[in-house]
């Protein structure tokens, strides 16, 4: 029993298909529009990430130590190059200064629901923008790096992505200059 556990184990491994970077992407919509905006991803985006932690506190015992979890708190990040014209890091900039909740959705194109068109398997969840960074130098395109805190731990489920918000997701960034020869 134990060696065939192993084995299905293995087989899982073999097939199992890696998640390209491109196939994450995230919705945002400031919370109070939710009536008249449709959740909208940032073009140009270059990075995201998820993270979740937990601390932990120790009690010492006669027999050992015994730790204690604290609450998991998680932080949303997202880099990308600004597009010109784009109006959501201005909505973003203003909710931060007005401490308005905003919403976002972390959704994986590589996941559809089968059933469903235009459905995906994704994780929604409402935070605060703790950190909004625009970096303009010289030599590079200008980029903006932002930082939210969620409240809770988020909602796991299916996503709505329309074909316009997944032709956002799938741009790659080009430059001015020429490609040919």
């Amino acid at each position: 029993m134990k060696n065939r556990m192993k084995m299905h184990a293995m087989q899982l491994q073999l097939f199992a298909e890696a998640v390209s970077g491109k196939k994450i992407m995230y919705l945002y919509r400031i919370l109070e529009n939710a009536a008249t905006d449709d959740a909208v991803a940032i073009a140009f985006t270059t990075e995201n990430e998820t993270n979740i932690t937990t601390d932990a506190d120790t009690t010492a015992t006669k027999d050992g130590p015994i730790r204690t979890p604290n609450v998991p708190e998680i932080e949303i990040s997202a880099t990308s190059v600004l597009a010109k014209g784009d109006t959501m890091y201005d909505k973003m900039k203003a909710a931060m200064l007005a401490n308005k909740l905003i919403e976002i959705w972390e959704v994986n194109l590589a996941e559809p629901i089968a059933t469903k068109s235009g459905k995906f398997k994704g994780t929604y969840y409402q935070g605060y923008l703790t950190e909004y960074t625009l970096t303009s130098s010289a030599e590079d395109h200008a980029e903006v790096e932002t930082t939210f805190g969620i409240n809770g731990t988020g909602a796991t489920g299916e996503v709505t992505v329309s074909e316009e918000q997944q032709e956002v997701a799938a741009y790659v960034f080009a430059d001015t200059q020429k490609t040919g020869a």
